[in-house]
């Protein structure tokens, strides 16, 4: 049975790695009004400087733990820099950096940044116990078949990925890798420094 799951998620993973095969070009191109990422020269780190940046589709789905609608688009996210990453309990490099994410989240959530978490192709409850062992504390959307992750048209071979979405939520970087906290730091702390969080009125 275990060999069985292993050999679909490896199907499931061939198969979208043949769509974002697709892409063309070295670096990101825009399609319509929304975005479109491509790994120039095979880069694990992208950035994007603000003129060069467009909108993402947008991302929505089911929360994770609770079964609610969850879209980039609720109020919670409006004007903050958002950090999307995509994970699997499945994923080794997810485990690794579960840690570090929750370390940036907390150093910078006064700064105006939320994070997200997009869940892709795992078992509800095994995802679910993720989050409680690790005691992540933002929100994920269940994204099993990945409808959500499809929106960002990323690289979506590479699990972990992770967005830095600027206030416009727009890609100001994109980790196509497991990161560490000082390198996710370092690029929220770039974006934070662009522009101050807007003041409530």
């Amino acid at each position: 049975m275990v060999r069985r799951v292993v050999l679909v998620l490896c199907a499931v993973l061939a198969a979208v790695v043949a769509l974002s095969g697709c892409s063309t070009g070295n670096d990101a191109v825009s399609q319509g009004d929304t975005f479109q990422f491509v790994s120039p020269g095979g880069k694990t780190v992208i950035t994007y400087e603000p003129d060069g940046r467009k909108q993402i589709a947008e991302v929505s789905g089911e929360d994770l733990v609770t079964g609610q609608p969850l879209s980039i688009d609720d109020p919670r996210f409006a004007n903050k820099i958002v950090v999307i990453n995509v994970w699997g309990s499945w994923c080794g490099p997810c485990r690794g950096e579960a840690a570090a994410l929750e370390e940036v989240y907390e150093k910078y959530k006064a700064d105006g940044v939320e994070f997200l978490g997009i869940n892709l192709r795992d078992d509800r409850q095994s995802a679910q116990d993720f989050v409680s062992d690790r005691k992540v504390g933002f929100p994920s959307i269940y994204d099993f078949p990945g409808a959500s992750l499809a929106a960002l048209t990323t690289p979506t071979s590479v699990v972990p990925t992770t967005i830095v979405l600027d206030r416009q939520h727009r890609p100001a970087a994109v980790f196509l890798k497991s990161v560490t906290a000082d390198e996710l730091g370092a690029e929220v702390a770039r974006v934070v420094a662009e522009t101050p969080e807007p003041s409530a009125p």
